[in-house]
């Protein structure tokens, strides 16, 4: 096989040099250089396959009202969880990029989901364990695996020439930092290899419309490891979330070109694999034998799924020269914000007690409509005032004291209904035209009202 040439690419500058050097010349930058295959013809587009349009059509323009759009049918994965966060089954043709923890349960979740579906054809390539080793993990979890077709091998052209004879629907690639291309002369895992393999891996994917999964190791920041192009190279984006040696897991969709975003799917892990969670707000509260100070349960919406999830907080004098301000499932910045706004528009001041907040169940809150459960927790706390148990909140806090609304109010309220809660505090823009069944809502305007309320 001729021996491909390579040159190194400045990432900051764009720059090109012939052999690697700590410090690029032109920008001034260190480590930047990353090695690439260079082109020396204009014609290498008809020569090599590396520069050939994803799908492989003619290059021609069309209108978009000339374009015919066949509307395929999704295929089921068998795991009803998963196939909500990749929105209703697979698409044929998509590329799926699975990152977590080591030991979270990717392997395990997509060896479920392979055996699962008897009747289709499907490929487990591994870079990262024996035959062996995925037959006694198949074994151990009772998987009816007899179908299922394995590969070890780690070189990105051996696998795609041999995934061209099997013609596999749904393949699975565990994982690309252990994939490589002759092309290149780096080592297995560095950005250009993992950058090169996976362009390859998701051409192969959209040609020959096969269904892919690529497993992604993650950083300690919790980033995939590898480039950032390779999250834009794909089409969803999926994360494992959750502690290795705790139960419960969370599949977060953080992109989907095919489906909902920030969808959330919810499993627990058994002697026999991933189970999906059909109510995963009975996991993320607390049930209390008795009101406790410190505790509100808010409906978050994650996705198309309206979640109960218990705030919970901490407020105690402070010891030290500052005090502390610390969250878990939630951005710490704006609980100091939200303190503020407690001190200016409620009167109560809590600069010399450390806050601390906790979401219970591990589950990671952004959008705003945690604001005022936040604020009634620590107030609880502070004053040493459990809240009613059957008391539901949520709504956005503004700057000025205000109760902004937040999207899917009355979606909020039927699932809190639906779990047993009698008494709800909300933004008064959303309270809803008719009266929920049961329900006492409690629609307010300002954070001081609120308090008044409550306090």
């Amino acid at each position: 096989m001729a021996k491909t040439k390579t040159q190194y690419v400045c990432s900051q500058c764009g720059t090109t040099q012939n052999k690697w050097i700590g410090q690029c010349p032109d920008c001034g930058e260190w480590n930047t250089l990353e090695e690439t295959v260079a082109i020396s013809a204009p014609t290498a587009k008809q020569q090599n396959p590396r520069f050939s349009g994803y799908a492989g059509d003619k290059v021609q323009i069309q209108s978009l009202k000339d374009v015919t759009v066949q509307e395929d049918p999704r295929l089921s994965t068998s795991m009803t969880e998963l196939d909500r966060v990749l929105g209703g089954g697979l698409v044929t043709g998509s590329v799926v990029l699975i990152g977590g923890d080591p030991g979270i349960g990717k392997s395990t979740i997509l060896l479920q989901a392979l055996c699962g579906l008897p009747e289709i054809p499907s490929l487990y390539v591994t870079g990262e364990e024996s035959m062996q080793q995925v037959s006694l993990r198949a074994h151990r979890l009772n998987l009816p695996a007899g179908h299922l077709r394995l590969l070890t091998e780690t070189c990105v052209e051996t696998i795609i020439a041999l995934a061209l004879i099997e013609k596999p629907k749904i393949m699975v690639v565990d994982s690309i930092q252990t994939i490589f291309t002759e092309q290149l002369q780096s080592a297995p895992g560095s950005v250009s290899q993992i950058r090169e393999a996976a362009a390859q891996l998701v051409r192969f994917a959209k040609q020959t419309q096969t269904s892919l999964f690529i497993v992604g190791h993650v950083t300690k920041e919790g980033t995939l490891a590898g480039p950032r192009v390779l999250e834009h190279m794909v089409d969803t984006v999926l994360y494992f979330e959750g502690d290795p040696g705790g139960r419960y897991r969370i599949l977060r969709a953080v992109k989907n070109r095919f489906g909902a975003v920030n969808e959330l799917g919810v499993f627990a892990m058994t002697e026999t694999g991933l189970r999906g969670i059909s109510n995963p707000s009975a996991i993320f509260l607390s049930r209390h034998e008795e009101p406790v100070a410190g505790s509100v349960i808010m409906v978050t919406r994650e996705g198309t799924r309206p979640l109960l999830v218990e705030v919970q907080a901490l407020v105690d004098s402070s010891h030290g020269g500052h005090s502390r301000r610390l969250t878990l499932g939630l951005e710490q910045n704006r609980l100091a914000m939200l303190l503020a706004v407690l001190h200016r528009h409620g009167q109560i001041s809590m600069f010399d007690q450390d806050v601390f907040i906790n979401i219970v169940g591990g589950v990671k809150i952004s959008e705003t409509a945690a604001d005022l459960p936040l604020v009634l927790a620590a107030l609880s706390s502070f004053r040493n005032r459990p809240l009613p148990a059957d008391l539901i909140v949520f709504g956005e806090v503004g700057l000025a004291g205000e109760i902004r609304p937040v999207p899917n109010g009355e979606e909020r309220l039927h699932e809190a209904a639906k779990h047993g809660f009698k008494r709800a505090i909300i933004p008064k823009a959303n309270k809803p035209h008719h009266s929920i069944q049961g329900m006492d809502i409690i629609a307010v305007p300002r954070l001081d009202k609120a308090i008044e309320v409550l306090m």
